[in-house]
């Protein structure tokens, strides 16, 4: 698109111009500038291609690495999760079964014999068995032992010996489950979460049972084989309200407990999983992501929550480490993309370059320019078309110009026939009548010589006059180009003129122009000239008299605008076509040289100029004018601006 751009501008404002008209130093320079401009722009439109294709592909393989990687260690994370909670149901169940077997063997032993013989007494003494709890609880290892008749009634108790003779509420002995269950335990310091087991003793009258269990605490967790990053936290719910000092933690990582409160409502809100990225600190690297699952008890409430934690920092760590090489691949692309892009612009601007400077020679009318081709690529087929384009520019400019002479000559010659003939044939007649006058009679002879020369004085006149005007129109001299004030041009133009408009008295002139016009360069009298040759068109369309308006007034900034009007007949479409084609009039006398006159007048000053007219209404004609400025030598224009 640059390359075509560029071959645009030269086209249309540089190459076609100049080979239909001559060459010109503004329209030069103007090419110059919007090359220039365009060379600047393409190079910064590349770099920017350039630097936006490496952003966009890095960010994409960036974010397509941080995605996958964000979902693996999801993935990584379920799984390591999964496990975690099945290892922790192995070990749960594990534990459960050991109290099981204890607490089993507790009521298979002699001392719960015993102790139900003797509540099958009339009057048992329960005071007896007081102390035995303590004592055989240690000895099987169990944090939580009870011996509770079946009404519940705690006959010893090795946890809390002041419970002695009241009721354990929490125990449901209507319903004794075969497996270990998690129960909140009441101690005289507050509650405690155990794993309980109830076994009946069979020996004995009246029912006995044996509840024992062993605290859910930190080494408990610590059995727990855990993977690296990840740890468990364990959260008794024994309080209806969420409290810190129920969150137990074996491990050193990173506890706000308020942080993960909303988590753990959450589960014992709903009874269900939830899993949360928890933010400890401003520092990513200490996120953690906390799957909270719930452990029921007996009657099926939120006894406790598990807690499992697996820290990002691995996570985190990647995704910087991606996003730093990222970054380091990034800025190598984008100078990887300012070499190209300057490497491509030269590639591309070079020939372009090469075909602006051969399109420049061709403006200042050099014929026989050619480009080296170089490459077989779109620009080698370019410079060859360019090649292709000056050879058939010439060969047809040079039919042009041969034509052109030909058409020249001969309507050259047709006009001077034409013109030539009118006043031979009077010539001719006059000769001849003198003649046969002179052979018949003298007398005639000399009567008829006296009209007979003035006669052919008057035809040798109209001759002369018409080579005269033929000569004018061959001799047209180059312009002297000076600083010119256009309104005092016209105002002169209206002075030569005020004497033949007064004889005329239906003819009226009128000037209308603008102050402050600025100078322009220009040919004063080449102007005068074809201003006065438009007044004087003006002046024979209005035999019956009318208005004739010069007008000024700025045209295009620095440019001037001159305007010639008659309130004539006016012209048709077709007479406005050929106007100013040499030799065309619609006068009865005229050359059709006048126009052609103002016309190449104008376009010897780089203007150009129009007609607007109608039947009827009038014509104008409008002369354009820019100022030109860079015909005058240095010396001229500061001259003209101090003036």
């Amino acid at each position: 698109m640059e390359g075509a751009a560029r071959w645009q501008l030269a086209a249309d404002g540089c190459l076609v111009g100049s080979l239909a008209a001559p060459a010109r130093h503004d329209g030069h320079h103007g090419c110059d500038a919007r090359l220039h401009g365009e060379k600047l722009s393409f190079r910064r439109k590349l770099l920017l291609v350039f630097s936006a294709t490496i952003f966009v592909v890095v960010a994409a393989v960036a974010g397509i690495v941080s995605v996958l990687t964000g979902a693996a260690f999801d993935r990584l994370n379920g799984e390591r999760t999964l496990a975690l909670v099945r290892q922790f149901q192995r070990a749960f169940k594990r534990r459960g079964d050991d109290v099981v077997e204890q607490v089993e063997a507790i009521a298979a032993g002699d001392a719960a014999r015993r102790m139900g013989l003797e509540l099958s007494r009339l009057q048992p003494d329960y005071g007896t068995y007081v102390g035995e709890a303590k004592g055989i609880a240690d000895s099987q290892g169990l944090d939580f032992l009870e011996f509770v008749d079946a009404q519940g009634k705690i006959i010893a108790s090795a946890q809390s010996p002041a419970k002695f003779g009241y009721k354990d509420s929490s125990l449901n002995l209507a319903a004794v489950s075969k497996h270990a269950y998690l129960k909140e335990e009441d101690l005289p310091q507050g509650s405690a979460l155990g794993l309980f087991a109830v076994r009946p003793v069979r020996d004995g009258e009246v029912a006995l049972y044996v509840a024992g269990g062993i605290r859910l605490d930190k080494e408990f967790l610590r059995t727990l084989d855990l993977p690296a990053g990840m740890r468990t936290l364990l959260y008794q719910n024994v309080a209806p309200a969420f409290s810190a000092q129920f969150l137990i933690d074996p491990s050193e990582g990173p506890r706000v407990a308020e942080k993960i409160a909303p988590l753990i409502q959450k589960v014992v809100a709903d009874g269900n999983e939830h899993s949360e990225t928890i933010r400890w600190t401003s520092n990513r690297t200490d996120d953690e992501m906390m799957h909270a699952i719930p452990l029921p008890g007996q009657d099926g409430a939120i006894a406790g929550v598990l807690l499992v934690g697996s820290s990002r920092r691995e996570y985190v760590e990647l995704n910087r480490r991606v996003r730093d090489v990222a970054m380091l691949v990034g800025g190598i692309g984008i100078l990887f993309a300012i070499f190209m892009s300057n490497w491509a612009a030269w590639r591309v601007t070079r020939p372009v370059e090469q075909l602006a400077a051969a399109a420049r020679s061709v403006g200042r009318g050099e014929r026989e320019v050619r480009i080296d081709v170089s490459s077989h690529d779109e620009f080698g087929e370019l410079a060859d078309a360019f090649n292709r384009m000056t050879r058939e520019l010439g060969e047809q400019s040079d039919r042009l110009v041969q034509a052109e002479r030909v058409a020249a000559w001969r309507e050259l010659a047709r006009r001077l026939a034409h013109e030539l003939k009118n006043p031979l044939f009077p010539l001719q007649l006059t000769v001849e009548n003198l003649v046969r006058a002179h052979a018949h009679s003298p007398q005639l002879f000399e009567e008829m010589f006296d009209e007979g020369t003035k006669t052919l004085l008057a035809e040798i006149a109209n001759l002369k006059s018409t080579v005269t005007r033929f000569s004018e129109f061959s001799k047209m001299p180059e312009p002297h180009f000076q600083p010119v004030d256009v309104n005092n041009l016209i105002e002169q133009v209206a002075r030569v003129f005020q004497a033949q408009l007064e004889s005329r008295v239906r003819i009226e002139c009128r000037l209308e122009l603008e102050q402050g016009l600025p100078l322009i360069a220009a040919d004063s009298d080449l102007l005068h000239r074809a201003i006065s040759n438009l007044v004087l068109n003006g002046i024979d369309a209005m035999p019956t008299g009318g208005t004739i308006t010069l007008a000024s007034n700025r045209k295009n900034g620095n440019g001037v605008s001159i305007k010639v009007s008659d309130t004539g007949s006016g012209l048709s479409a077709e007479e406005r076509k050929a106007l100013f084609t040499p030799y065309y009039t619609t006068k009865q006398n005229g050359t059709g040289l006048g126009l052609a006159l103002v016309q190449s007048i104008v376009s010897d000053h780089q203007g150009k100029v129009g007609v607007h007219s109608r039947p009827g209404q009038g014509t104008t004609f409008t002369i354009e004018l820019p100022r030109n400025w860079e015909r005058l030598s240095a010396g001229q224009g500061k001259s003209a601006v101090e003036n």
